[in-house]
């Protein structure tokens, strides 16, 4: 078998181990938590007998290995179950969640990569000097202050005192891109800020650590300019850890939006879990653990496999 072929099978397998791992965890976690499922549904005032057949209902008197596997072979069918407080189909309600959260996610995304790249490209040419020393300083700011600070204070100043943007992102089908791109504009921002220190930095250290090698001073020497040298001949060779850490951060802006969707309002995943958490639904935070857990896992396995094929030396270990 081809070494790349067995790395990227290897990749898979481990994969799929870990978000079954994952799918463990979630389960049991959902299971200790304090407090009666059914009570929280029928109230304080309900019967021993009434509180008695939701539970046989809800198949909560089974053995907990027979629910887990119950639940994990339905939701590989795509059956995530029936939500406790509305009654409502949970696959078909985290439909539209989920496509919101992928659509901010995806304009925090097409906005902080390039930037990032751009800003550490920028940061490696004037090592040392003060274009370099301020992207650093700011892109530090921005991640050491929380999202959801930086929500209200950009919510007060940019909505309420300025009113260039809506301080509630509230999206719909019956709004057009141009609406929805304004509602999002600020929830972008904040995502934007938080991820992009981080993409930026490993950009700077991965290129600064390639341009220590002997062939970038061939190209030196061949007389091209600072610029061509860090973009043509350092950049590609130092893409496997930027891939990497762009893929972590995309993962975040999928997986860690609950605060940022919170603050402003908006009808994503992070949202609709929160909500449900508060009711003690467990069978909704069940799939939206699963989903975040598989979408997290995916992006870094894509990240391994991308690493693989950018990188000879793990083409051929030997």
């Amino acid at each position: 078998m081809h070494p790349v072929v067995k790395l990227v099978a290897q990749r898979l397998v481990l994969g799929l181990l870990l978000l079954l791992a994952a799918s463990v965890l979630i389960f049991a976690g959902t299971m200790i938590l304090p407090g009666d499922v059914a009570q929280s549904i029928l109230g304080q005032s309900a019967t021993p007998e009434s509180l008695a057949n939701l539970r046989e209902e809800l198949g909560l008197n089974d053995p907990p290995v027979q629910r887990y596997f119950d639940w994990l072979f339905g939701a590989l069918q795509g059956d995530l179950g029936t939500a406790l407080t509305n009654g409502r189909d949970i696959a078909e309600s985290l439909g539209q969640r989920l496509s919101n959260t992928l659509f901010l996610a995806f304009w925090a995304a097409v906005i902080s990569v390039p930037l990032a790249i751009f800003l550490g490209l920028i940061a490696v040419r004037y090592k040392d000097r003060w274009p370099d020393k301020l992207i650093s300083a700011v892109t530090l700011a921005s991640i050491s202050i929380p999202e959801f600070l930086i929500g209200y204070l950009l919510m007060f100043f940019i909505a309420v005192q300025l009113g260039w943007a809506p301080s509630v992102a509230m999206i719909g089908d019956h709004m057009s891109l141009g609406q929805k791109l304004q509602a999002i504009a600020l929830p972008v921002i904040v995502l934007t800020l938080v991820v992009l220190a981080h993409m930026m930095r490993m950009t700077r250290a991965a290129i600064l650590n390639v341009m220590q090698s002997a062939y970038i001073e061939t190209a030196e020497l061949k007389g091209l300019s600072s610029f061509q040298v860090i973009y043509r001949h350092a950049f590609p060779n130092a893409i496997a850890p930027i891939v990497n850490v762009v893929m972590l951060n995309l993962a975040y802006l999928v997986v860690g939006v609950v605060v940022v969707e919170v603050v402003f309002v908006y009808p994503g995943m992070g949202q609709y879990l929160v909500d449900h958490v508060s009711k003690r639904d467990v069978p909704v935070v069940q799939a939206c653990g699963l989903i975040f857990a598989a979408v997290y896992i995916g992006l870094n396995m894509i990240a391994d496999i991308v690493s693989i094929l950018a990188n000879p030396r793990l083409r051929h270990p030997k």
